[in-house]
């Protein structure tokens, strides 16, 4: 029995990278596939929702003297690229799926609803959903929040670098130490970076469960969804 009917996953961009500068590693986009399709195959209903910072952030954009407004259509245009190369991946081992964006841009993607998301999920599609929330001065985690809800997903699944929340960032601190379990307000009052302000909020207030955990190791995100204790359960 898997543990969850319906997951909202967020994707790190940066991880879509591997162990390249910059774009996307083939070799992990596939992987990536492999264990979506692994999943959808356990009956699990699945949306998924990718960052842009392996082709182009916003934010730092907007350091570099770009307009924030350009700087983050830019960034939801990035998010589009990765929707169509991990739908290209699923779809090249079997796996049906359907890029949703939340701007218009027929025929690269079909203009979001809540509906059509949820419709592509019973059909057994996986639904991608690019452009964040379509807006800018909002990040992907928000938009990952918004569209978690939204769809009604049972949890929103956070697939980074590291295997869950820690006291401090352990890729800078040695001695920082894991969470297994955690809530929203501590999450907010010791201000650790799971996720944007706004992202947790909305989470905390519309009760979406997130779960942060390593999506770059294979076969974490089968296990996670069989119930093995994996990464950090964020919750009210």
């Amino acid at each position: 029995m898997a543990k969850y009917k319906r997951i909202l996953l967020k994707l790190s961009g940066e991880s879509l990278m591997g162990n390249q500068h910059y774009g996307i590693d083939t070799n992990r986009l596939n992987e990536y596939a492999k264990q979506i399709k692994a999943v959808a195959g356990m009956g699990i209903e699945i949306s998924i929702v990718i960052g842009g910072g392996n082709i182009f952030r916003g934010l730092s954009g907007a350091s570099e003297g770009f307009d924030r407004v350009k700087g983050d259509q830019m960034g939801m245009l990035a998010t589009v690229i990765n929707s169509l190369a991990l739908s290209s991946a699923l779809t090249a081992i079997g796996q049906k799926s359907r890029v949703l964006t939340a701007i218009r841009m027929e025929p690269i993607g079909e203009l979001y609803s809540k509906w059509k998301a949820i419709e592509a999920m019973q059909n057994g599609e996986i639904a991608i959903i690019s452009c964040g929330t379509g807006n800018p001065f909002f990040t992907t985690d928000t938009g990952s929040s918004l569209r978690g809800i939204e769809v009604e997903a049972d949890v929103m699944l956070k697939g980074t670098r590291v295997d869950g929340v820690y006291t401090a960032d352990p890729e800078k601190d040695p001695s920082a130490t894991k969470y297994d379990k955690i809530s929203y307000d501590e999450v907010l009052n010791k201000q650790l970076k799971v996720m944007d302000l706004t992202a947790t909020v909305m989470c905390k207030e519309n009760n979406l469960p997130i779960v942060v955990f390593d999506m770059d190791t294979p076969g974490n995100l089968e296990r996670l969804m069989k119930g093995e204790n994996i990464g950090t359960f964020v919750h009210a």
